[in-house]
């Protein structure tokens, strides 16, 4: 590949995990997949046809003109609405179709990194038409693969790359969400910590600190009088991240310790990607 070296990471990440889901889709039978899925709303079709679009979208093609539904229950903001116009028009196409119409983007994207000399800082088009630099895109197509990824695993009971390099990726980007957890929406006190403690494929210990004007961030170093602590394993963190289980699913496998209420209120306001 010829990208630049920023965004090498994050091309070999994506690389993975797309042909990871090509490969678990291929063989599929047509009631497969209708099966639903951890994602709200979707099932695997509707997966593999987001993933489709979005790749699309980076290729530079244009949105299908297309009527949604208006009894799309997981349909709750613009960017949901955005996200679904991809999905809603491929939801009859067969099996065969979607295999090969992934191929066919695999391919395409695949020659794009391959010739690709535009810098990490180059802006390109992001959903509900605004911009975004391409090491961002990079990195949030990375992110958003491995975890329909781990969805279509999930549902097809194939479990496996909870380690795969487009996995860090997916460390970081939640983690970045984590002071807003814990500070503004389950309102931590002033000049208190939170600390996050994740074990297995993918181990980590941060603690979220909320400063003196109510403003969190998040770091390495350990806490010695935390307000509260969570511990979970890896998996688990992810589907509590990413909406994918609500808080009482998942109860015997999250170890708190601390404030109570707190801690509820955290864990009610887990999920940092967009609903």
């Amino acid at each position: 590949m010829t990208v630049h070296p920023s965004l090498q990471t994050y091309a070999d990440a994506w690389t993975h995990s797309i042909e990871a889901i090509s490969e678990l889709v291929q063989p599929l039978v047509e009631g497969e997949w209708n099966r639903p899925t951890p994602c709200p709303g979707w099932s695997v079709r509707d997966i593999v046809s987001h993933v489709i679009g979005m790749e699309c979208e980076m290729l530079g093609d244009p949105r299908p003109i297309h009527s949604l539904p208006r009894d799309l229950y997981h349909v709750r903001s613009e960017f949901a609405r955005y996200m679904e116009m991809q999905v809603d028009v491929r939801r009859h196409h067969t099996g065969p179709e979607m295999t090969s119409e992934l191929e066919y983007v695999l391919i395409r994207r695949a020659r794009r990194l391959r010739n690709e000399n535009r810098g990490p800082e180059h802006l390109i088009r992001a959903p509900l038409g605004a911009e975004q630099t391409l090491e961002t895109a990079y990195r949030m197509r990375a992110f958003d693969v491995w975890v329909h990824e781990q969805d279509l695993r999930t549902t097809l009971g194939r479990p496996g790359n909870l380690d795969s390099p487009a996995a860090l990726i997916v460390r970081d980007v939640l983690l970045e969400g984590l002071p807003k957890v814990v500070a503004k929406e389950a309102g931590a006190p002033v000049n208190s910590a939170v600390v996050i403690d994740v074990h297995g494929p993918v181990e980590f210990l941060r603690t979220v600190r909320v400063d003196a004007d109510g403003r969190g961030s998040v770091d390495g170093a350990p806490s010695l009088g935390p307000v509260a602590t969570l511990a979970t394993d890896w998996e688990t963190y992810v589907r509590l991240a990413c909406g994918r289980v609500r808080p009482a699913e998942v109860a015997d496998r999250v170890r708190a310790e601390g404030d109570p209420d707190l801690v509820r209120t955290i864990l009610d306001n887990f999920t940092v990607t967009p609903r």
